[in-house]
């Protein structure tokens, strides 16, 4: 497979998880609104700084885990489960839960490197998630292993969060009315993005049975 799909593959899968409002884009967009815009790029780069990190661990747990067919197997359906839990939690979450504001009054630029870095750290979600979505894409025969193609999918998925949180940044104001950014938006979002990933998971068990 092309490099240059594998990268795009990186890129669109780390988009997949990183376009639901949530803290890391969010706390992005605050920190642009209130400080500048060098500010919240700032906080981007250490978020992808550590994306980059957590895919490629992902992407080798993932490579280990090639080779053990019968372990794959049964992670695809522990994961259908789990992903399909989480929707159905996030969607009737959704109607329930208030809006939390999160404040936080770092000054320096490279504050907020670090307090990016700090919350991408905390957010170990993007580890078994991509580790699932690395297999995955390998079982449709669209990337595999090598070292190369490891690098080239780390890459394109650090890209991706970087890039939708600079979309973060510089759409906010089109995008901060409280009818999107509320935490009722964020679950139901959430809960949809899980639900893709819930299909796309069924489609690849329904594809080996």
């Amino acid at each position: 497979m092309s490099i240059t799909v594998v990268f795009f593959l990186g890129l669109f899968v780390a988009l997949l998880g990183v376009v639901p409002p949530g803290l890391l884009n969010m706390t992005a967009a605050r920190i642009s609104l209130k400080e500048g815009a060098g500010r919240g790029i700032m906080f981007s780069t250490g978020v992808s700084i550590v994306v980059f990190i957590q895919t490629y661990i992902a992407a080798i747990f993932a490579r280990y885990l090639s080779n053990r067919p019968d372990i794959v197997e049964i992670l695809q359906r522990v994961a259908f489960v789990i992903f399909v839990l989480i929707t159905i939690y996030f969607l009737v979450l959704a109607s329930k839960q208030k809006e939390a504001k999160v404040e936080t009054e770092i000054k320096s630029k490279h504050g907020r490197l670090l307090h990016g870095m700090l919350l991408s750290a905390l957010n170990v979600f993007p580890i078994p998630y991509q580790a699932y979505m690395t297999i995955t894409l390998a079982s449709f025969g669209w990337m595999d292993f090598e070292r190369t193609n490891i690098i080239t999918y780390v890459t394109g998925a650090s890209m991706g969060t970087f890039v939708m949180l600079y979309f973060y940044i510089f759409f906010f104001d089109k995008i901060k009315d409280r009818k999107f950014t509320s935490q009722k938006s964020m679950n139901y979002s959430i809960g949809i993005i899980t639900g893709i990933v819930a299909l796309v998971t069924f489609i690849n068990i329904l594809r080996e049975l």
